[in-house]
C-alpha cells in the first residue's frame, strides 16, 4: 500500500462534505505531476485529506476505492480522477506549521512543493503524521 496527500480548499470541498457524501471523485486536477500521482494510485491506498488555503491542516484519512479513470470534466482527455471514501477523521488536525516544525518531515512533498495538490507520502512520514494526528499508522 502506498500513501498520499490530497489537498482541497474547504470552501470548494471539505472533509465534512466527504463525510456527508461518503464517496467522491477526486477530479479537477490539472497539474501534470499531480495527475501522474493520481495515475499511480491503486485501490486500497490511503491518503491524508488536507484542507488548503484555510485551515492548512491534515483533517482526515481517505481510501482510494477506484483507480484512475478519465476526468469527465476534462475536454482534452489528458487528465484523470480517482474515487475516494473517508476512513477516519484526524483526532487532532495536523497543521502546516506543525509539519514544518518537525525535522523528520523536511522532505515531505507538502513542505518542498507546497502548491502540488496530490503528492506521495513516504512510509516513515505517514507514521509520523498519523501519530501527530492521533491515529494508528
Amino acid at each position: 500500500m502506498r500513501h498520499w496527500l490530497l489537498k482541497s480548499e474547504p470552501a470548494a470541498y471539505s472533509w465534512a462534505d466527504l463525510e456527508r457524501d461518503r464517496r467522491t471523485a477526486w477530479n479537477g486536477v490539472r497539474n501534470a505531476q499531480a495527475a501522474n500521482n493520481l495515475r499511480a494510485m491503486k485501490a486500497d491506498d490511503r491518503a491524508f485529506f488536507y484542507h488548503s488555503n484555510e485551515g492548512l491542516a491534515i483533517v482526515g484519512v481517505v481510501e482510494i476505492v477506484r483507480e484512475a479513470y478519465p476526468d469527465p470534466d476534462d475536454k482534452t482527455g489528458r487528465f484523470v480522477t480517482v474515487d475516494v471514501v473517508p476512513v477516519m477523521a484526524a483526532k487532532t488536525p495536523v497543521t502546516l506549521a506543525q509539519i514544518k516544525a518537525e525535522p523528520r518531515l523536511k522532505s515531505l512533498a507538502l513542505v518542498r512543493q507546497g502548491r502540488l495538490s496530490v503528492s506521495p507520502v513516504a512510509a516513515a512520514e505517514w507514521a509520523i503524521l498519523c501519530r501527530m494526528a492521533g491515529l494508528k499508522p
